[in-house]
């Protein structure tokens, strides 16, 4: 079923082609251009609408370019997302992305109203997961700390003694100060975090679905038919890592191409981020392997206008589980602090 069926369909007027000018030839390159009159109207809505109603629109770096450089008033990473929610002014927030997103920028601005356009986008990594799994574990290896991917449940969030993020997770396992470290859910940047430390990682078997269907076999193709460089996020195999000139975060993956400009580069990673980085980079040409996240195309321009219109869904978080998840954010974010700029 269309959750955005009893929408009234915003009317095409001619003067949005000179009121959105600057962004269709922005979106040009990005997306089919045939589509872009089709969004124009909804974009302008949704601009109109969170004006009214006094809200900010934070994006992924997966969401798609008529979102992220459409109505995003923020763009940016899981946790870049969160710091963002806690720091406006804005007592509503519309976050595109997936639930764990949405409840992490809830878990750090509690006191705001944060909304998710579709309460079914999801992980497969926080999917993998759960709060039983994590005590079960905890009794299994007493006295071992746990790290968990900021790609979790609130929920597990507040089992675990820290979170982490790809870009930050040697630092963070490092941190706790053991010998051992439990490290959830992701099995591939586990041991990608394993290979750069001394501390024993015990690993779960969690995967993201995205970026497990990358094989090393493809990168091989795409370099020797491209000749390009191949930029890698630390959620694909070991096989595909072992083949990259680059490995990082979303967030370092942007750097990495602001400091190397190479000619041509392959982005293993979500499509969509590929298609808003060509807008910052254009004189770079990105080959694309391409797998598109399901549950990050679940946000549409349709159910972000509903969603600001009836003002739903709105996340909510038990506030003990706020308490837990948030004290593990924090040691996190603490590390964050200690680390040289």
């Amino acid at each position: 079923m269309n959750p955005s069926a009893d929408l009234p369909t915003p009317v095409w007027r001619e003067e949005l082609e000179s009121e959105y000018a600057a962004l269709a030839a922005r979106l040009e390159p990005l997306v089919p251009c045939l589509e872009i009159p089709l969004h124009l109207p909804w974009i302008d809505a949704i601009n109109k609408l969170k004006k009214q109603r006094g809200a900010v629109i934070m994006a992924h770096s997966y969401q798609s370019p008529e979102i992220f450089h459409g109505v995003a008033d923020v763009t940016g990473d899981s946790l870049g997302l969160a710091k963002a929610a806690a720091e406006c002014e804005a007592g509503l927030i519309v976050l595109c992305g997936v639930h764990f997103m949405a409840e992490t920028a809830k878990i750090l601005a509690p006191e705001k109203t944060v909304l998710i356009p579709d309460l079914d986008a999801g992980c497969s990594l926080a999917a993998s997961i759960t709060v039983d799994d994590v005590r079960a574990l905890r009794a299994e290896y007493p006295q071992v700390p746990v790290v968990s991917y900021a790609n979790t449940s609130a929920a597990v969030k507040a089992e675990s003694d820290a979170i982490c993020t790809s870009a930050n997770a040697v630092q963070v396992v490092e941190s706790m100060g053991a010998r051992r470290v439990i490290f959830l859910p992701d099995e591939f940047l586990g041991r990608h975090v394993a290979r750069q430390t001394g501390v024993e990682i015990i690993l779960w078997h969690g995967r993201c679905e995205v970026h497990e269907r990358f094989t090393a076999q493809e990168v091989r193709h795409v370099r020797k038919q491209f000749g390009t460089k191949v930029v890698a996020h630390p959620e694909c195999s070991p096989e595909v890592l072992a083949e990259a000139d680059f490995v990082g975060s979303t967030t370092a993956m942007g750097k990495w191409l602001a400091r190397e400009k190479p000619a041509k580069v392959a982005m293993i990673t979500e499509c969509s981020m590929a298609d808003n980085l060509r807008a910052q980079f254009p004189a770079i040409q990105f080959i694309k392997p391409c797998n598109l996240c399901p549950h990050m195309q679940r946000i549409t321009l349709q159910n972000i206008y509903a969603s600001l219109r009836d003002l739903k869904h709105a996340i909510e978080i038990p506030a003990d589980v706020i308490a837990g998840a948030r004290r593990a954010l924090e040691r996190m974010l603490a590390v964050g602090r200690r680390e040289p700029v």
